[in-house]
C-alpha cells in the first residue's frame, strides 16, 4: 500500500520561500513519475510540477515556472518542491501524487498524500 506524507508547509510573506517534502513508502519509486498538485478554496485541483523517472526531465505549470523547482531523492523515496518568490495566489492545499504504475504519466487512479497548507500573505 502506497503512502505519501507531505511536510514543510506553513505561512509565509509574499516574496518568501518554502520547501515542501513528500516521503513515499510502500514501493520502490525510482521508476515512477512523481508530482505536486494544489487546490485553492473554490477552485479545482491543478497541476503544479512533475518529475519523470528519466533523470533531469521535469515539467511545470506556467504560473510557477522560474519560481518553483521540483526534485527527488530516490534513495530516500522523497519528493521535494522548492518554492521561491511566493505570491498570495500560490495559497492552496498542496498534494504530492504518484501514478498507479511505473512508467505512467497520468496520475489518474494513482496515490495521493493528505495535502499540506501553504498560505502566502501580502
Amino acid at each position: 500500500q502506497v503512502q505519501l506524507v507531505e511536510s514543510g508547509g506553513g505561512l509565509v510573506q509574499a516574496g518568501g520561500s518554502l520547501r515542501l517534502s513528500c516521503v513515499a513508502s510502500g514501493r520502490t519509486f525510482s521508476s515512477y513519475a512523481m508530482g505536486w498538485f494544489r487546490q485553492a478554496p473554490g477552485k479545482e485541483r491543478e497541476f503544479v510540477a512533475g518529475i519523470s523517472w528519466i533523470v533531469g526531465r521535469t515539467d511545470y505549470a506556467d504560473s510557477v515556472k522560474g519560481r518553483f523547482t521540483i526534485s527527488r531523492d530516490n534513495a530516500k523515496s522523497t519528493l521535494y518542491l522548492q518554492m521561491n518568490n511566493l505570491k498570495p495566489e500560490d495559497t492552496a492545499l498542496y498534494y504530492c501524487a504518484v501514478p498507479g504504475a511505473p512508467y505512467r504519466r497520468s496520475y489518474e487512479g494513482g496515490s495521493w498524500g493528505q495535502g499540506i497548507q501553504v498560505t502566502v500573505s501580502s
